[in-house]
């Protein structure tokens, strides 16, 4: 008979076998089939999102071919289990690149959010999140982040994003550091994200060199994070830490070819194209046909034709409509360097025709868009701010309550200590005085710091909102042909800029009541120089108000009179050139007394200054705003140039 230890080991080894051959088939199985598998719809809809890879084996297609098979099953009176496969269909439509599908999808599920499970509520508003911004459609898509605020799937709603999209890339970008730099922690892989975001931002406002210098921030980060072997990471974490990589690559190709440095952009992008292609395999990637493009256009300016044929015959999949364009022009480019005329004008045309059904709409939905999602910003802005507002309150009524319950139990100290001894008495009530002194001076200096930090706030978004109204100043010139109307609202911009200035410089001072006047003048006529490409830049400026410091109440019309007196220097003061020309700006201020003086050695005033001055909006308006600082304009005009002055309190 075999021994008892014997037949333990030989039932082991069958088990071990056992295991061993379950495993195998486990891992022999491709992620779709696992799918098939599963037979709880809630497992499946689970499993489906949380597999990184379950497009390495089978496409979304293949996909899409078995969720669809799955549906059809399904009767329509199956609420529990139909939405889930919707929102999978949804989301399969959305990485094969069909986004007005998977938003019609999505779309319908969203009419019954609230009867969905919370992770499938997630999932379904992720999915329009993304469709929207792919059809550009801004102001739905801010709607849907305002959902996912209100149902905890996010602490606050992001929208400089959707700000870059429409153009104002610059300010996305300033709103982005502000909001990001705070939460930013030390986690390689999001600085890779954030320095990545950071360059997109400068390189669509046409600023590559200094965009280059993000991305290779971000590569740093991201190559640091992949080769930190003493964090663990998820298979997920890594797929799309190499496909970050693969974009910042893509990114850092983009700013060389648009540095015009093509031969060093190539095998940026050729690395790029190859590490999306290995870890977005099975969807649609809009990045790899911005990439292919790029590259393409690259070959086309080294003359290697073939190559740049054959990067744009592999686009494939959906483009959108400025990538059409793009594509065509350089197939235009193509066939006519191979003097191909016709096929070059094939493509040109086919560019007039996309270009002439956008035309008639584009621009006004774009300014639409951008006034909605204004306006919706700054009421969730608003909404922001009066619930900081009712919590400062609250905290407020919570520090009167300790207070008063100091008092009740001071109150009650001192009947408690009547019986003790005089010197007693008076030595703990000396004790309990300075403590509650002191507490009550660190109450007062958090709640003095919390208004700065909240003033502070408020002047920020004041200037963010004038910039945004200088921007859509800049959108409207862009529309309009008349000259007259071109330089009336140039001169409008010019005036809410130096409005913004103000604001700037006041959360950026430690005391926000005063505006250092020296610096101001200084930021403004760099301010009014850049409008001025051809005049102004040569002219010797010499500012004499060192030391004086204005309130805003009196700092805002100054500014806006300066701003009148340099451009108008600048625009007639010197008619053929400006080499001698001299701009004196004297401010001097004291506790009752101020004096302002601006001269220049220009041309001076016409003959006709005085009749004209009851017509000139520019006289007229300084004339107004020295009245708020109680006082008169006074102008003389000396043998050469002109001279302006007033008193103020």
């Amino acid at each position: 008979m075999m021994p008892t230890k014997h037949i333990f080991l030989a039932m082991l080894s069958v088990f071990l076998l056992q295991e061993a051959v379950a495993q195998y088939e486990d891992t022999s199985q491709s992620p779709l089939d696992r799918f098939n598998k599963t037979v709880d719809t809630q497992d499946k809809f689970d499993y489906f999102f949380e597999e990184h890879h379950k497009y390495g084996e089978h496409s979304a297609y293949d996909w899409l071919d078995i969720v669809n098979g799955l549906i059809n099953t399904k009767t329509t009176n199956d609420s529990v289990s139909l939405p889930y496969f919707k929102i999978i269909q949804a989301q399969l439509y959305y990485d094969i690149g069909d986004y007005d599908k998977s938003i019609a999808l999505a779309g319908e599920e969203y009419k019954n959010l609230d009867r969905l499970h919370k992770d499938a509520q997630g999932r379904l508003l992720q999915v329009l999140d993304a469709g929207y911004e792919r059809l550009e459609l801004y102001s739905k898509q801010l709607e849907i982040r305002k959902q996912k605020k209100d149902l905890g799937f996010t602490d606050q709603i992001a929208s400089y994003d959707i700000y870059s999209n429409l153009g104002l890339h610059r300010k996305a970008m300033e709103d982005y550091i502000m909001d990001q730099k705070k939460t930013l922690g030390d986690n390689l892989y999001f600085h890779a994200v954030y320095h990545n975001n950071v360059g997109n931002y400068l390189r669509l406002d046409n600023s590559a060199s200094v965009a280059l210098i993000k991305y290779r921030e971000a590569k740093g980060h991201i190559e640091a994070y992949l080769n930190n072997v003493t964090q663990g990471k998820t298979q997920g974490e890594l797929l799309r830490a190499q496909l970050l990589k693969g974009v910042v690559e893509g990114n850092i190709g983009k700013c060389y070819a648009q540095l015009r440095r093509h031969e060093e952009a190539i095998p940026w992008l050729e690395s790029s194209i190859t590490l999306i292609q290995e870890f977005s395999k099975g969807k649609h990637s809009p990045e790899m046909a911005n990439n292919m493009l790029e590259i393409a256009d690259c070959y086309l300016q080294v003359e290697d034709y073939n190559l740049a044929k054959e990067f744009l015959d592999k686009i494939s999949g959906p483009i959108s409509v400025p990538g059409q364009l793009r594509r065509n022009a350089l197939l235009a480019g193509f066939y006519d360097r191979n003097e191909d005329y016709k096929n070059a004008a094939f493509y040109l045309k086919k560019n007039v025709h996309i270009r002439d059904s956008m035309k008639e709409h584009e621009s006004e939905l774009k300014k639409q868009q951008l006034a909605t999602v204004v306006e919706m910003d700054l009421a969730m802005q608003k909404k922001e701010m009066e619930k900081q507002k009712e919590q400062l309150e609250l905290s407020r009524t919570e520090i009167q309550a300790k207070d008063e319950r100091i008092n009740f139990v001071f109150i009650s100290l001192i009947f408690a200590l009547l019986g003790f001894t005089g010197l007693g008495y008076a030595y703990l009530k000396s004790v309990k005085n300075q403590r509650l002194i002191a507490e009550q001076n660190h109450i007062i200096e958090a709640s003095l710091v919390e208004k700065d930090s909240l003033l502070k706030e408020i002047h920020h978004r004041v200037k963010n909102n004038l910039q945004m109204v200088s921007s859509l100043l800049s959108l409207q010139t862009k529309n309009t042909k008349s000259k007259a109307a071109i330089d009336a609202l140039e001169e409008g911009k010019s005036r809410v800029k130096a409005m913004a200035l103000i604001h700037q410089k006041l959360y950026q001072n430690d005391d926000l009541s005063v505006i250092e006047m020296q610096s101001y003048i200084e930021s403004l006529i760099n301010s009014v120089q850049s409008v001025f490409k051809k005049g102004g830049h040569n002219i010797n400026i010499t500012i004499d108000a060192e030391g004086v410091e204005l309130d805003i109440d009196r700092a805002i019309p100054f500014g806006l009179i300066l701003n009148e007196l340099v451009s108008n220097s600048f625009k007639y003061a010197f008619p053929e050139n400006d080499e001698n020309g001299k701009i004196y700006i004297h401010l001097r201020k004291n506790d009752e007394q101020g004096y302002f003086e601006y001269t220049d050695n220009g041309v001076g005033l016409p003959e006709d200054a005085e009749d004209r001055a009851y017509s000139s909006m520019g006289i007229r308006l300084m004339n107004r705003l020295v009245n708020q600082l109680q006082s008169s304009l006074n102008i003389d005009k000396p043998e050469k140039g002109v001279r302006f002055w007033f008193n103020f309190k």
